[in-house]
C-alpha cells in the first residue's frame, strides 16, 4: 500500500444548517436528528475525500455503524448555521474505522460525536460481509491527529434498579435505507420514544425531555418487518443529577442493539419522572 500524500485533507469542516424536521414542538433538535445529521457530515466528508455513495456502491463496498458516543451541548436553533467538522483517526486492520464528528454554533459546542464503524462488502443479494476496505479506499482518509478527546459517557454516579419497560416495532419497508436495514438514529429514537412513553404515563409532557449523551453498540441489522422488542430500564444518576437508561432492541433472531442514554427535563424538575420510574 502506498503512503498517502501530504496534499491529501484528513479534516474536513463545512457549513450545515438542520432541517426544520428535525425540530420538535419546543423547537429543540432532537438526538436521532442530531445523529442523521451526522451522518451527512460523514457521507459529505467521504465525497469530499473522493467517495461519493456510488463510488462505495459500484466498488461494493459500505460501512455500518458497530458503535457510536454522543454528547450534547448546546441546543441547536432552527436557521443557525453551525460549522460541521469531521475526520477519521484511522484504520484498524483496514476494517474498522474510527472517526469523529462535530457541530459548533457560534454559540459553542452543540453536539460531539465519536464513530467505529465497519467496513463490510455487499452484494446485490443483499449479503453484508464484514472484509478489509480496499487500498485506494484507505488511503482516501489520512489519519487526521487532534487535541480533542474521544466522547466518552458520564458516569453513574448513584445506581438505581428500576422497573423495565417495554413496546414493540414494527418496521415499514419504507424505512429501510440503502443497505435495506433500518438506519442506525433510527435505534436513538426508539430509546427516546420509549423514554417519552415513560414520561407520558407519570403525567409529564414528553416535549420536555433533552438529550444529555447516549452510546450505542449494533450488533445486527433490523429489516421490514422483523419486529422488535425494545426494553428500557432505569440506571440511576450521574453526578449532575441527569438521569441514566439501559436499553436493549431485540427481534426474534436475537440482540440488534444495546444502548445508554443520559436524560433531563428542560425547564422541569425531574422528581416525578424519577418517582415513575424506579419501580
Amino acid at each position: 500500500m502506498s503512503n498517502p500524500t501530504s496534499e491529501m485533507p484528513s479534516l474536513w469542516t463545512f457549513p450545515l444548517v438542520l432541517p426544520r424536521h428535525a425540530f420538535s414542538v419546543r423547537d429543540a433538535a432532537r438526538a436521532g436528528d442530531l445523529w442523521r445529521a451526522f451522518q451527512e457530515v460523514a457521507v459529505e466528508g467521504s465525497t469530499r475525500a473522493g467517495w461519493n455513495p456510488l463510488r462505495y456502491r459500484g466498488a461494493g463496498s459500505a460501512f455500518i455503524m458497530r458503535t457510536m458516543t454522543v454528547e450534547h451541548g448546546l441546543e441547536a436553533l432552527y436557521g443557525e448555521e453551525l460549522e460541521a467538522r469531521t475526520w477519521v483517526h484511522g484504520f484498524r486492520r483496514d476494517m474498522f474505522s474510527t472517526r469523529e464528528v462535530r457541530l459548533d454554533s457560534p454559540r459553542g459546542s452543540v453536539v460531539r460525536g465519536s464513530q467505529l464503524w465497519v467496513h463490510v462488502a455487499f452484494e446485490r443479494d443483499g449479503t453484508i460481509t464484514p472484509r478489509r476496505a480496499p487500498a485506494e479506499l484507505v488511503e482516501a482518509f489520512p489519519p487526521h491527529h487532534s487535541d480533542e478527546p474521544a466522547v466518552e459517557l458520564p458516569a453513574i454516579a448513584e445506581s438505581v434498579e428500576g422497573k423495565e419497560y417495554l413496546f414493540e416495532v414494527d418496521p415499514w419497508f419504507t424505512w429501510m435505507d440503502p443497505l435495506d436495514h433500518v438506519n442506525h438514529p433510527a435505534y436513538v429514537d426508539f430509546c427516546d420514544e420509549a423514554l417519552s412513553r415513560t414520561l407520558h404515563e407519570a403525567g409529564i409532557s414528553p416535549v420536555l425531555l433533552a438529550p444529555v449523551a447516549e452510546k450505542v453498540t449494533f450488533t445486527r441489522g433490523l429489516r421490514a418487518r422483523e419486529k422488535a422488542i425494545v426494553k428500557t430500564r432505569f440506571r440511576g444518576f450521574t453526578a449532575s443529577r441527569d438521569l441514566v437508561f439501559a436499553h436493549s432492541i431485540s427481534c426474534d433472531e436475537g440482540l440488534c442493539a444495546k444502548a445508554t442514554t443520559v436524560r433531563t427535563l428542560r425547564g422541569s424538575s425531574v422528581d416525578p419522572w424519577v418517582g415513575a420510574v424506579r419501580g
